[in-house]
């Protein structure tokens, strides 16, 4: 199984009252998202299933896609990495699955897949780790294959 953990790209800061799931994406953030987006659409099999948290914020990250996704609340912020490891059925699942979602928790579970503290795992804006479980000699693995920041693409 594959799964990909992509953060939301930059989004206006939060005022004092604000409701943070209507923030949305600054226009540099649009940029990172659009770039992020022709990367990953470069790589990611046509039957992968996509799910972003309801913030609109990642709606609009997802949304450069130009693919159908699926919004669930399990990966909206303040989630945690059971919630969403079990969304992507991680590891059972086949094939590919593409998260759309929020720091902390997608680096709490990119620390967690890989044995690391989870204070070492931070995700910038607009990245994406891409992780694969494999079975290797009766042992389950959790491989990295790449992490993409859009300032490098």
């Amino acid at each position: 199984m594959d799964l990909i953990l992509w953060r939301h790209a930059e989004a206006h800061d939060a005022l004092p009252f604000d409701n943070d799931m209507a923030r949305t994406l600054t226009p540099k953030g649009q940029r990172q998202a659009d770039r992020m987006a022709a990367w990953i659409n470069q790589h990611l099999p046509e039957d992968a299933t996509i799910w972003a948290s309801p913030a609109e914020r990642t709606q609009q990250t997802a949304q450069t896609l130009g693919r159908k996704f699926k919004t669930s609340p399990e990966i909206a912020p303040g989630g945690g990495v059971a919630q969403l490891l079990s969304l992507a059925h991680w590891p059972q699942e086949k094939g590919c699955v593409l998260l759309v979602g929020h720091q902390p928790t997608l680096g709490q579970a990119i620390a967690q897949l890989l044995e690391m503290d989870a204070a070492q795992c931070a995700v910038k804006k607009g990245a994406l780790w891409w992780l694969r479980s494999r079975e290797r000699t009766g042992h389950r693995q959790t491989v990295l294959l790449t992490v993409q920041s859009p300032e490098l693409l």
